[in-house]
């Protein structure tokens, strides 16, 4: 454009500004700034930090976001979120909104991390004993439809809190309601759909797609209202979406109790943790979980770090990620089931194992955007294929009376656990060694491997009594 009409006019803000278009008729530059002498410098101690600009690398708001942290005030933001910095968004601002949210309350690094850090704990209590109680008192249903009555009037709360205490004490009854939500869904999910040795049903993997799906779209609104209404929009959107879901349990099926038996005297175990505990398979595929999904950890957390620091912009950034959540969806959905059947789910293991092992070697070699493209699909392999065999092997394997309690089990203690100590693992291997560290994420995955074939050996040893291997 400005090679056709080199004789327009242009007045620059900076003369920094001038450089893309060092040929163009520059006039002059006026700073859009104020002037110098117009406001007078205070060094009295403010009551808040403020952060004005756009939503872009180049300006930096999570380093705002972090410093308000640091220095335990709080930061109010006034800026636009261009919409070709959506990705940035959602990979670096987006996954410190809930921390940000804490400290426009006035928390500090150190409270935050209390208050966290204890949620992390309730959850990690509270998910197995529901589970327990479902799986005693058959209230599948019931129990997820109180649970999120309760979650979403903890996260309304999160409105009115403004002390330490307070906050606490609103995070870790949300943190207690959230817990069961997921492992319960899936428990009454996994009770209705087709077992291999029947063709009639749904498949699981179809519940999970829209799930992911439906993650990827709330995702997209969630920006979208933080952009025009600020960070308290993501809060009435989750309370909205959590109080739909006793509206929905209503028509999804009673867990089914089995034929011949009434819902008090079927299967309940007089010691059921140590049931769990010592049922060798359900052991051997948390473990398995624990080692690959856990092996996330570093990805999840410094990806878009490493890829930023080698120069690759927002755009390529967001294609890379659209690529991990595109997979998931499509091995959920199509994929996935058909990869069960062909390869059993002692197979489907062994294949999201390794592909986990060359993803993190790649990562940890190179920031070739043509090689980080061709294993971002693999995430489709190391989530949604080890999930869906997981899912299966425990289903088959694991007494109905323990459903519940062997999803929160493996959802939030093995998987959720491990996750949470490789978060703080991976900062600590990726501040020494880069992207090194990957190579540890590959290690785990190592490490999984005779988990499986003892996994195939004890499936194999209990084959005349069953067949689900």
């Amino acid at each position: 454009m400005v090679g056709q009409f080199p004789a327009a006019p242009f007045i620059s803000i900076s003369n920094d500004q001038r450089g893309p278009l060092s040929g163009a008729n520059w006039l002059g530059t006026i700073y859009h700034g104020l002037p110098a002498d117009s406001l007078r410098p205070s060094f009295s101690t403010g009551s808040y930090l403020a952060f004005l600009g756009r939503l872009t690398p180049d300006k930096g708001p999570e380093t705002a976001i972090r410093l308000a942290r640091a220095a335990k005030m709080p930061l109010r933001i006034a800026a636009k979120l261009p919409r070709a910095e959506r990705g940035y968004f959602k990979e670096q601002i987006e996954p410190l909104v809930e921390p940000a949210f804490f400290a426009g309350r006035g928390l500090g690094a150190e409270e935050l991390g209390l208050v966290l850090g204890a949620a992390t704990a309730v959850r990690l209590l509270c998910g197995p004993i529901a589970g327990r109680v479902a799986d005693r008192f058959h209230l599948f249903r019931a129990e997820l439809a109180v649970c999120a009555i309760l979650a979403a009037g903890a996260t309304l709360l999160y409105l009115l809190g403004r002390e330490f205490w307070a906050v606490m004490g609103i995070s870790l009854l949300q943190a207690a309601a959230l817990a069961p939500l997921v492992p319960l869904a899936d428990a009454l999910s996994l009770a209705h759909a087709r077992r291999p040795q029947h063709g009639a049903g749904f498949e699981y993997g179809w519940v999970r797609g829209v799930g992911s799906a439906a993650f990827v779209a709330g995702t997209v609104l969630a920006g979208q209202a933080t952009d025009r209404y600020g960070l308290s929009a993501i809060i009435w959107l989750s309370a909205t979406a959590l109080l739909t879901i006793p509206v929905v349990a209503i028509l999804v099926p009673a867990f089914p109790e089995p034929a011949g038996s009434s819902p008090r005297d079927h299967g309940r175990p007089d010691h059921p943790w140590s049931l769990l505990l010592h049922q060798r398979v359900f052991s051997r595929v948390a473990l398995v979980g624990a080692l690959v999904l856990g092996s996330h950890a570093m990805h999840d957390s410094f990806a878009v770090i490493r890829w930023q620091e080698a120069g690759i912009g927002p755009a390529i950034v967001g294609l890379l990620w659209s690529e991990s959540v595109a997979s998931e969806v499509l091995v959920f959905l199509w994929v996935g089931p058909t990869l069960l059947r062909a390869l059993r789910p002692t197979g489907a293991l062994a294949l999201a194992t390794f592909s986990g092992l060359v993803r993190w070697g790649v990562m940890a070699q190179t920031t070739e955007v043509t090689a980080l493209a061709l294993v971002q699909p693999l995430h489709g392999f190391t989530f949604a294929l080890l999930y869906l065999a997981s899912m299966r092997l425990i289903t088959d394997n694991v007494p109905s009376a323990l459903a519940g309690t062997a999803q929160t089990v493996d959802g939030l203690v093995a998987v959720g656990g491990a996750t949470a100590v490789l978060m703080i693992v991976s900062g600590w291997l990726y501040s020494r060694f880069g992207a090194g560290g990957f190579w540890v994420m590959g290690l785990l995955c190592i490490a999984a491997f005779p988990l499986i074939r003892s996994l195939h050996g004890a499936l194999s040893s209990q084959l005349p009594e069953t067949d689900a291997r």
